[in-house]
């Protein structure tokens, strides 16, 4: 039976059996040692002189990477030997007998440093390798950690974890939707969900009350150096509860989360301060600042609450409005007139929590009135029946009963690559994309088969070189 390397401590005297993969392999003459890592630990492995000729042989032409089963007796380490760098640094393991699982050929790149110094390209081609790294196992096991943290958070307060649909209706929400052809339907499209933005909402309606997911989210935008087509969301979602009582229970849980997981991080201020958008854009001159001391002490976290958030802006490429957060943020009026005439002086039930000049979470209390929904949607130039066709399921819904909700999406990727002091979301993801949404080690996105496209419907249309569409 394997032993994990982290148990072998206690098994001092015991001959036990361990997996896992050669980090280093030393020999001096006849005596080769072997530093053998697994998810647990990494331990000293010690060939003696006094082994079978096999073994021995065996031993020598073992290199690194390579994958080994090694049965051994587990002894203190002598005296002056230990090393204090690791947990298993007091024992070592005299092997006995060795198998070797699997061989490996030469890594691209060195896996024993924190890995900064190399091409990230091809670190992301390699990434299965990369994933080595003592760094990265150790960010995906706090992101673990992390998570199974706000899981027991918010089940403690009463909210249910609740599993929303991967394809869903397109809808206008800010960012480009993921087509998904239909086979069955078609000339008809699915969506990839940008957010569970109307799917939580109408959890509210079935009167779940409170609900949170940990949410795949999906956002074809153009290359933007820290985004991903695909991240990572805490959704939340609750029905009558104000924007303070929302705000004071995730600054809560984010406070006891710092203090047992980052225990090392220190919070500049608590309560978080409060700071309206007006008043954040003219001091600060942006809507997430960090509010740090001193900018250079990465143990340092200043979050902070922007609220009051204008609740339309104007595009400048055409002239029309479009909502700042979304169109289902419930705006701070009720007088539908003077949100038409003057959408530009209305503000939003929104709210943003920044840390250190990043954005880590947005919310707001939702529209919950169909003829304020339909209202904001004539004022993003909508008319009536595109908005039947497009949100007409969420306003038959809002007639039958709908309680007042809101709720927050923290951006579990980007918190995670801030409390870890990492340069980006793509080191605390386990398979991440470039910038311009490719995946190199699985070479996508990629080109498909022509009987597919048939099964779909669909033709490739390709530009001649003096620019014409070529079917």
């Amino acid at each position: 039976m394997r032993t994990l390397i982290k148990e072998a401590i206690n098994k001092i005297g015991e001959d036990i059996t361990v997996c896992g993969w050669i980090k280093t392999h030393r020999s001096h003459g006849k005596l080769v040692f072997i530093d053998l890592r697994d998810i647990s630990g990494t331990l000293q492995v010690v060939f003696l002189p006094s082994l079978d000729e096999k073994t021995q042989e065996i031993a020598k032409q073992i290199r690194p990477e390579w994958v080994v089963e090694i049965t051994g007796t587990i002894n203190k380490r002598p005296g002056g030997t230990e090393n204090k760098n690791i947990s298993s640094g007091n024992i070592e393991m005299a092997a006995k007998d060795i198998k070797v699982i699997s061989p490996a050929k030469t890594l691209p790149f060195d896996i024993n440093t924190d890995g900064y110094e190399i091409n990230e390209e091809l670190r992301l081609k390699y990434r299965y390798l990369d994933l080595r790294r003592g760094r990265l196992k150790r960010n995906l096991i706090i992101r673990q950690n992390f998570i199974h943290f706000v899981r027991d958070f918010l089940r403690d307060r009463g909210f249910i974890e609740i599993d929303t649909p991967s394809l869903t209706k397109s809808t206008p929400e800010g960012a480009r939707d993921f087509l998904v052809p239909s086979r069955l339907q078609p000339e008809t499209f699915y969506a990839l969900p940008q957010s569970p933005q109307q799917y939580k909402q109408l959890l509210m309606v079935a009167g779940l009350e409170r609900y949170f997911q940990i949410a795949k989210c999906f956002r074809d935008e153009d290359p933007r150096a820290d985004r991903q087509a695909e991240f990572s969301q805490i959704d939340i979602e609750a029905s009558f509860m104000e924007k303070d009582e929302i705000l004071k229970m995730i600054e809560t849980m984010i406070i006891e989360a710092v203090k047992i997981i980052f225990p090392e991080k220190k919070i500049k201020e608590i309560p978080f301060p409060k700071i309206t958008h007006k008043e954040v854009m003219e001091k600060y001159n942006s809507d997430k600042p960090d509010l740090r001391d001193d900018k250079n002490n990465p143990n340092e976290l200043a979050f902070a609450f922007v609220v009051d958030f204008p609740m339309f802006e104007i595009q400048k490429k055409d002239k029309t409005w479009k909502a700042v957060h979304h169109p289902f943020t419930r705006p701070q009026t009720e007088d539908i007139g003077k949100m038409k005439e003057n959408p530009g002086n209305i503000l939003a039930h929104q709210y943003d929590l920044v840390l250190n000049g990043y954005e880590i979470g947005g919310g707001s209390l939702r529209s919950f009135k169909p003829e304020i929904l339909e209202a904001v949607f004539e004022v993003l130039g909508h008319t009536k029946q595109e908005i039947k066709e497009k949100f007409g399921h969420l306003l038959e819904a809002f007639g039958y009963g709908v309680p007042p909700h809101g709720g927050i999406a923290l951006g579990l990727d980007r918190i995670l690559a801030v409390l870890l002091n990492e340069p980006n979301i793509r080191e605390v993801m386990p398979f991440p994309k470039t910038g311009d949404s490719k995946d190199l080690m699985m070479d996508s996105p990629s080109a498909v088969d022509k009987a597919q496209l048939e099964e779909l419907h669909l033709q490739i249309s390709k530009k001649t070189s003096k620019g014409k569409p070529k079917k």
